[in-house]
């Protein structure tokens, strides 16, 4: 038998844990969305793993097992805590909370997953296409690694040259600001304002690479709803003052923002009523499974045992009540919230991970049901606290964070177990390295958050955070009673519409589905970046369509996978000096080669589109 869990590969897979955290922390504060790191992870375990005289495919996967939750918790915890900050509730990152926040989230996620598995995985036999992707390369590496014919350092090798040339686009524009990041331009049409641009980041082309066409071309139609519908209309009707790209920004962010709102809350209630059906068959089947698990049940399929799993989630219980105590100072509505948290932490982490299941983890759309629990979360406490009460917003925000995170890991935990299940690997070892990885990144997600607010101030353009500055104007928006909730209506309707087009297309039998997260998203984030991810998802297309090898498609990947982590690592390295000295002058800055920026950007998509094409 193959040694599973071994020093080596639980040492790896913390420290990849960590530095995909902060990579995918980054990302998500600046773009709104993250990827799976499952991939990227498991290439470099091969490689270095592959240095050992011992080591196997079942290591590489363990190691993978614990960085991947690693960058999914760090989705989950920027995805909502920095609304905290947002809203003035801290004055800064508390790095005690924010390990304590993520850490309870992530482990209740783990545990919430458990007894899914044989639901999802061996009864309803979803896909998880990410998990089946790791499972191939990781059998690939195997394969090479016996092979002494292959080369098995070729993906190592196509991850850190991409992860240079990443970086050191990085390092060019926000360290040496030696160009603009952003080509943009919004003109005055008879007192109607129309804006385009583009983000010249290597990382966004990589997402939309990544998340592939459909979702490339959904997330800029929601771009285009705000900036080529929206906002022309509103100017219009009531004028705007200034130059009309700043005038853009300003209606936008005071109002049309508001419109994916709406359509993230209606596409977050779709999505549970839509898996209410199926989620509840594969509970009932997991339960059955789960009562001949000791008689029944083979090694390499036993889970975590069912009664561990309850007393883990007995003794979260205790923390999470303390959490809610102390931002509420009642007693019993504290004990509420810790109700309210277990039933929406289960229920999210099970749609997660059958939507993982479906789209794979890179698409699910945790923001969507993470802004709906906030929604119910705060109407709750307006009930409850009254409309005076400055600690309402902060629960719901806590909430909101606690069931994100759980929700996060649980979609990944069950891709990863797809992926073992495919290898022959023991599923309860996974899981405890599922626990390893959310540990490890709890551990450095509340310093990362603090040098990247002292370098770049989340929340500015640079570092807008999108997500969370969502969930903060949801929850401020329902105590302050001054939610535009006109715009709030409307972005409803137009997700309405969206769900009976995709409906339709479902019907039709058509591979191109309108899912209405994905257009949600693209309404609320700034068009510049949407551009990028649809152009990166329309170099996937176009390299499809030449016949490209299987090879080759994973070539792709790797080098998409490799922009994101030298570009998200570069802007981690930037901030650090910047952090210790106080200074946001630390960089020599050598303005001036916007010419050079476009011109890289240009190279970065030819060499994407090259390597996935090439035989």
């Amino acid at each position: 038998m193959k040694n599973e869990i071994t020093f080596k590969a639980v040492v790896l897979g913390i420290i990849l844990s960590m530095l995909l955290s902060g990579a995918m922390a980054y990302l998500g504060l600046f773009a709104g969305m993250t990827v799976s790191a499952s991939i990227p992870a498991a290439v470099i375990s091969m490689g270095i793993l592959s240095l050992f005289k011992k080591s196997n495919i079942l290591e590489n996967n363990l190691v993978q097992t614990a960085a991947s939750a690693g960058e999914s918790l760090a989705a989950g915890v920027i995805f909502t805590i920095p609304a905290l900050l947002l809203m003035g509730y801290w004055q800064d990152f508390n790095y005690l909370e924010v390990a304590k926040i993520s850490a309870i989230g992530g482990i209740i996620g783990v545990m919430f997953t458990v007894p899914l598995r044989r639901a999802f995985i061996l009864v309803a036999k979803l896909q998880y296409p990410e998990g089946i992707a790791t499972a191939e390369v990781l059998k690939a590496g195997e394969k090479a690694r016996t092979n002494s014919d292959i080369d098995s350092s070729n993906g190592l090798k196509m991850i850190l040259m991409s992860s240079l040339a990443g970086g050191l686009m990085k390092l060019s524009e926000l360290g040496f600001s030696m160009w603009n990041v952003v080509v943009e331009k919004a003109i005055n049409f008879g007192n109607v304002i129309f804006g385009l641009g583009t983000n010249l980041s290597p990382a966004l082309l990589s997402v939309g690479f990544i998340v592939g066409r459909n979702i490339g071309i959904l997330v800029v139609i929601g771009g285009l709803i705000s900036w080529g519908i929206a906002i022309p209309i509103y100017s219009a009707i009531n004028g705007f003052e200034g130059e009309p790209l700043n005038a853009a920004y300003s209606i936008w962010n005071s109002k049309i923002r508001y419109l994916g709102v709406g359509a993230m809350v209606v596409g977050g209630i779709w999505s549970l009523i839509k898996l209410f059906n199926p989620l509840i068959i594969g509970i009932q089947d997991s339960l059955k499974a789960i009562k001949g698990v000791k008689t029944t049940t083979p090694n390499e399929e036993q889970d975590i045992p069912i009664n561990y799993v309850g007393i883990v989630l007995l003794i979260m219980l205790i923390p999470v009540f303390l959490l809610y105590l102390d931002i509420i100072q009642s007693i019993s509505i504290a004990i509420i919230l810790t109700f309210i948290l277990m039933i929406f932490g289960f229920l999210f982490s099970a749609v997660a991970a059958y939507m993982a299941g479906v789209v794979g983890s890179s698409n699910n759309p945790i923001s969507g049901v993470t802004i709906a629990t906030i929604l119910f979360s705060s109407l709750l406490l307006l009930f409850l606290l009254g409309p005076d009460n400055s600690s309402g917003s902060a629960g719901a925000i806590m909430i909101g964070a606690v069931v994100c995170c759980a929700a996060a890991i649980g979609g990944d935990n069950l891709q990863d177990l797809k992926t073992g299940h495919i290898l022959g690997a023991t599923p309860w070892k996974q899981q405890i390295m599922q626990v390893i990885g959310v540990l490890s990144a709890s551990i450095v997600l509340g310093l990362v958050l603090d040098i990247l607010h002292t370098a770049y101030t989340i929340g500015s353009p640079s570092l807008s955070a999108p997500q969370a500055t969502l969930m903060k104007s949801v929850a401020d928006g329902v105590f302050k009673g001054n939610l535009p909730w006109n715009f709030v209506y409307i972005g409803a309707a137009i997700a309405i519409i969206i769900i009976l087009l995709d409906i339709r297309q479902e019907k039709r039998g058509s591979e191109f589905r309108i899912p209405v997260l994905a257009v949600a998203v693209g309404i609320y984030l700034p068009i510049e970046l949407t551009v990028p991810i649809f152009i990166g998802g329309m170099i996937n297309h176009l390299a499809k369509k030449t016949g490209t090898s299987a090879a080759s498609e994973e070539n792709g990947l790797l080098l998409a996978s490799g922009l994101i982590t030298g570009e998200t690592l570069m802007a981690i390295f930037i901030a650090i000096p910047i952090f210790v000295t106080g200074s946001k002058d630390w960089w020599p800055t050598f303005p001036g080669y916007d010419i050079l920026g476009i011109f890289s950007f240009l190279a970065i998509i030819y060499w994407i589109y090259n390597t996935a094409i090439k035989k």
